[in-house]
């Protein structure tokens, strides 16, 4: 296996795997089928925030799913993060990824030697180490990004226009909670 340091880079036919492929929607029609409509004016808060968190839960787990292409969903989230961050310190995507150092260790010495990422010295301390988004990193996160969006879309265009429009609504709500108050 070639190291991302190394002058040579990996040919596509020299790629890995790096999580196996496994069928993980065995079981979920059927647990789709056991959802309850509208909230049960029993159930009040703790019933609505359980099926939000349930549903939220099985929507990003279905998105990983269609999306992985060849990371595991760790990796993926990292890749993501060192994107966004720019030459972040392992460290730094550690905090951000909320793992300890010597696991995002890990993850990153896959994704090195999968060519998606790179590790430099920093400029002012040679001690500390940086890590940066390949230009084949950044075509794995395009190409993740796109098959999550695909899918949503394909799901998206099964619902009629009301439902269309309370998903668009539900999305405003949804972003309105995550936001730090």
């Amino acid at each position: 296996m070639l190291s991302a340091r190394s002058a040579t880079r990996c040919e596509p036919d020299d790629r890995v795997t790096l999580v196996s492929k496994t069928n993980y929607n065995a079981g979920m029609d059927t647990l789709a089928s056991q959802t309850r409509g509208p909230l049960d004016p029993v159930d009040g808060d703790d019933g609505l925030a359980t099926r939000l968190r349930v549903a939220v839960t099985r929507l990003n787990r279905r998105l990983r799913q269609q999306s992985l292409a060849g990371l595991s969903p760790a990796q993926s989230s990292a890749l993501g993060t060192v994107d966004r961050l720019g030459t972040p310190t392992l460290g730094e995507v550690a905090a951000s990824e909320q793992v300890q150092p010597p696991t995002m260790t890990r993850l990153i010495t896959g994704m090195e030697e999968a060519g998606l990422v790179v590790r430099l010295a920093d400029t002012a301390d040679r001690r500390i180490c940086r890590v940066r988004i390949t230009a084949e990193g950044r075509r794995t996160l395009q190409r993740i990004r796109s098959l999550k969006n695909a899918y949503l879309t394909r799901r998206l265009a099964g619902l009629d226009p009301a439902e269309q429009a309370a998903a668009a609504e539900l999305a405003l709500l949804l972003e309105r909670l995550v936001t730090d108050p």
